[in-house]
């Protein structure tokens, strides 16, 4: 089962190596996540939904399925081989990852608007010299009058950005466990502030509820308990 994180694209740095190469990165601040549902033979395939991020509202069938849990920003799926040692509300942060893992990592790419040819596919352009006014960049014949209509998968000008873009083989080349940040290597796609999933290769671990997470929970059992109590004596 490989190991995976929901995480939020910071900004471009650097990195001092020990030979003392400069290596640019990429700061993601990623997790901590919490295992929201686990799809099994019941929904037809095996994945694992994890949230991230909070929200202060959310509708009413969300909140049904985010029961007893926190009400996350996003919510996405990962395929897995086996659910095995995986329960609803546990969580895991960035301490899975080690520095020289190799990432896959996905996002959506920044949204250019409609864009013209040129900047879109990277055309040349018509010649710029005299007698072809307003024709620089243009995108020139689209083919033969014959068949009367426009290819499919014909090149023209149209909207650009917003795509899924998934970056493969990316080094893991420093980690601030304190602030959940990852130093990824290189450039990733997305704006700052855009959601970013990250996998590599290993397993998921848990990390437990902090105390003061722990001592909500008790203070929740002991209001239950008198309630209860309450009622009870009422009857």
């Amino acid at each position: 089962m490989p190991k995976f994180i929901l995480g939020r694209k910071l900004n471009m740095t650097q990195r001092f190596m020990e030979d003392g190469i400069v290596v640019p990165v990429t700061a993601v601040q990623a997790g901590p996540c919490t295992i929201t549902q686990i799809k099994s033979d019941k929904e037809g395939y095996k994945a694992v939904q994890i949230g991230f991020g909070k929200k202060n509202k959310i509708n009413k069938s969300l909140a049904g399925h985010l029961k007893e849990l926190d009400n996350f920003r996003f919510l996405r799926e990962f395929k897995i081989d086996t659910t095995e040692n995986l329960v609803k509300g546990k969580m895991f942060d960035i301490s899975i990852f080690k520095v020289g893992d190799i990432l896959k990592v996905t996002g959506v790419s920044k949204g250019k608007g409609f864009q013209g040819v040129v900047k879109r596919y990277g055309f040349k352009g018509g010649p710029a010299s005299h007698g072809h006014k307003d024709q620089l960049r243009m995108p020139g014949s689209i083919g033969a009058t014959a068949p009367a209509r426009v290819f499919k998968g014909t090149r023209m000008g149209g909207r650009m950005g917003t795509d899924t873009v998934t970056v493969a083989n990316l080094e893991l080349i420093d980690i601030d466990q304190e602030n959940n940040i990852l130093y990824i290597k290189g450039a990733l796609p997305g704006a700052r502030n855009g959601l970013i999933r990250i996998i590599s290769k290993g397993e998921l671990s848990f990390i437990e509820k902090k105390k003061e997470d722990k001592k909500e929970d008790k203070k929740e059992d002991k209001k239950e308990k008198k309630k209860e109590d309450k009622k009870e004596d009422k009857k």
